[in-house]
């Protein structure tokens, strides 16, 4: 089943009123390449306005009469462009600086320069993606911010532990079903079929990044899909299924519901945080740890 009536009844369901969403152009200081006020001044010279994201330590609204991925300063790596939502992520690792952190899923790049831009060029990131389209646009993203800190391999992240390496985090900006905020024939082009089929594969990749995740280590899940099949029920199958459990984020976001359809999910669910589109595009966000032998 598909159409705009099915989801977005579903939306209703989940607590939301659809609406229509115009999302606003964002951008991200690169802090290793350069200075805030420097480039936020270099940019309104150049006629970009500016407005300070107020959830974001680096992010900025952008307006402008012309492509802001055209300038000098983005091609020297000086500020990415980057959606509001997708910035937060990465900033939820605890001291990320000088560790072993898998990207699991990173191809264009913009969360594993960000990511490198937090660890300040430190430690190492291992950025995981398949096809050569992806793996081109991921290169050139950490070429461009001057990240030095990452290795890039063409392996699918259910394959991540053939690398034989434990990581201090992992970054699972999973493969979802995105939504309509930031495609305007999402509603006649998804299929609650769909929707099932790319749980499935998250939960692979979960299952995979529990494996290679050392005892003390993070997870960050993320999708932008405002699917409960693809955000609360995966994080309640991980809960339940894979030892790990959730975190307290302060983040923008709402708690996650801990009822869907009917169905009650463990509590600690309420941990993650559901972005409805509005001031960005939607979102969904989670950070696991191992659970204890004494949990």
């Amino acid at each position: 089943m598909s159409g705009q009536q099915f989801f977005t009844d579903r939306y209703s369901q989940l607590g939301w009123t659809y609406e229509n969403v115009k999302l606003k152009q964002a951008i991200r200081v690169n802090a290793m390449n350069a200075q805030v006020a420097e480039t936020v001044k270099r940019l309104a010279s150049r006629g970009v306005g500016l407005e300070k994201i107020p959830f974001l330590e680096r992010g900025y609204w952008a307006n402008a009469r012309f492509s802001v991925g055209a300038t000098a300063e983005y091609l020297l790596g000086l500020y990415s462009i980057q959606e509001a939502a997708a910035q937060i992520p990465a900033t939820l690792f605890t001291n990320p600086k000088g560790k072993t952190v898998l990207d699991a899923c990173a191809a264009p790049g913009g969360k594993t320069a960000q990511l490198a831009d937090l660890m300040q060029n430190t430690g190492a990131i291992v950025a995981l993606d398949v096809e050569r389209r992806r793996l081109t646009a991921l290169a050139n993203q950490l070429e461009r911010c001057r990240v030095k800190n990452t290795i890039v391999y063409d392996l699918d992240a259910r394959e991540a532990s053939r690398l034989n390496v434990k990581f201090d985090g992992i970054l699972l900006d999973a493969p979802c079903s995105g939504n309509f905020a930031t495609d305007r024939k999402w509603f006649s082009r998804r299929t609650i079929k769909d929707v099932e089929e790319n749980a499935r594969g998250q939960r692979e990749i979960l299952a995979e990044a529990a494996e290679v995740l050392k005892d003390d280590g993070e997870i960050v899940y993320s999708t932008c899909s405002l699917e409960p099949e693809e955000d609360e029920l995966n994080i309640d199958w991980a809960v339940r299924s894979l030892g790990l459990k959730t975190e307290k984020v302060n983040c923008l976001g709402i708690e996650a519901s801990t009822n869907v359809f009917g169905k009650e999910l463990d509590r600690s669910v309420e941990n993650a945080r559901r972005i409805w589109p509005g001031q960005t595009q939607g979102f969904f966000i989670c950070k696991l740890t191992r659970r204890s032998a004494t949990t």
